[in-house]
């Protein structure tokens, strides 16, 4: 694969092509790169690029790392909160009462 016609002359980014040399120095680094083209072919290379980017400002650089990035950049956006009406709001703060949890280890609750 490394040194098939479609890859010696595809012209990739500097970030995604410093992110395969270094992925496959590590074992199993074709099939780690293959992933990352399976996955970029599914969302297109753009955020391949940026994953790429973000890793290499780290010091770990493994297929898994990038996959990661990739997903956490595809992500759908969190919900905006949501404004509580006044009269939804906790009047009284509830306490935590453990009390209750020594009431029920009491012999008359435990089986033995």
């Amino acid at each position: 694969m490394r040194n098939g016609v479609p890859f010696r002359e595809w012209d990739l980014p500097l970030a995604i092509q410093t992110v395969r040399d270094r992925i496959l120095k590590q074992p199993r680094g074709d099939r780690g790169f293959v992933e990352l083209l399976l996955m970029a072919r599914e969302v297109g290379l753009e955020p391949l690029q940026v994953a790429c980017e973000l890793v290499l400002e780290g010091q770990v650089v493994t297929t898994a790392v990038v996959l990661n990035e990739m997903r956490r950049l595809l992500a759908p956006a969190q919900p905006a909160m949501l404004a509580v009406p006044d009269m939804l709001q906790l009047q009284t703060e509830l306490l935590a009462d453990c009390g209750r949890y020594d009431h029920l280890r009491e012999a008359s609750h435990v089986i033995h």
